[in-house]
């Protein structure tokens, strides 16, 4: 990891999220194709014209009290607001310095591990993408089993990593991989003197 992801405000990641429904794109198109005028959807609404001018061009948050008194005006539900009205293929680009990094328990005085989601901004995704450091861990240190549906992914990008499946354990080295179903119980143990980091995909469960 070539530098520590910076910290976000929770402001400023309700924005970025919100962002990528382009609320205010929707909101200015319903408005425009009713031909209402910001003074008349702000009689409707009881909010002001400069306020709806502000949610359109994306300097003002909408609540969601807000968006269900909008789309009670026009006729739709709050749901609108967040598909995509355009049927655009998926893409989705998430730059390194908005992602933020997280323990794997909040509050944990010694994580077995941290991690970052890579494509957060993305809906309806097929699989779940994870960049994850893996901290040495003292001898003495319990591990933790977890497990989830669906299978998993793990490329080591440096250090060791000990993985332990089925209460059987193993080594994965800088370039080594492993894919195994995650309903079964697992866990991680960094065995380096520095830290393991490593590319975790997760997939849903299989039909």
């Amino acid at each position: 990891m070539a530098e520590e992801a910076r910290t976000e405000t929770s402001e400023e990641t309700i924005r970025r999220t919100l962002t990528t429904y382009e609320i205010g794109r929707k909101l200015k198109y319903l408005r425009l194709r009713k031909k209402i005028a910001l003074a008349d959807l702000g009689k409707h609404t009881g909010l002001s014209a400069s306020m709806i001018s502000q949610l359109e061009n994306g300097k003002l948050i909408p609540t969601l009290p807000t968006l269900a008194r909008i789309g009670m005006v026009f006729d739709v539900g709050v749901d609108y607001f967040f598909v995509d009205s355009k049927k655009r293929r998926l893409f989705s680009v998430v730059r390194q310095q908005e992602r933020i990094r997280f323990p794997d328990r909040p509050g944990s005085p010694d994580p077995q591990y941290f991690f970052e989601c890579l494509a957060f901004s993305a809906q309806d995704k097929s699989v779940q993408a994870y960049w994850a450091e893996f901290p040495p861990r003292r001898p003495e240190a319990r591990e933790e089993e977890h497990f989830h549906d669906g299978a998993e992914f793990l490329h080591v990008e440096s250090g060791e990593l000990e993985i332990r499946y089925q209460d059987e354990p193993h080594i994965l080295r800088a370039g080594d991989s492993v894919y195994f179903d995650a309903i079964e119980p697992h866990s991680y143990r960094c065995v380096s003197e520095e830290p393991a980091r490593a590319l975790v995909i997760t997939t849903p469960p299989r039909a």
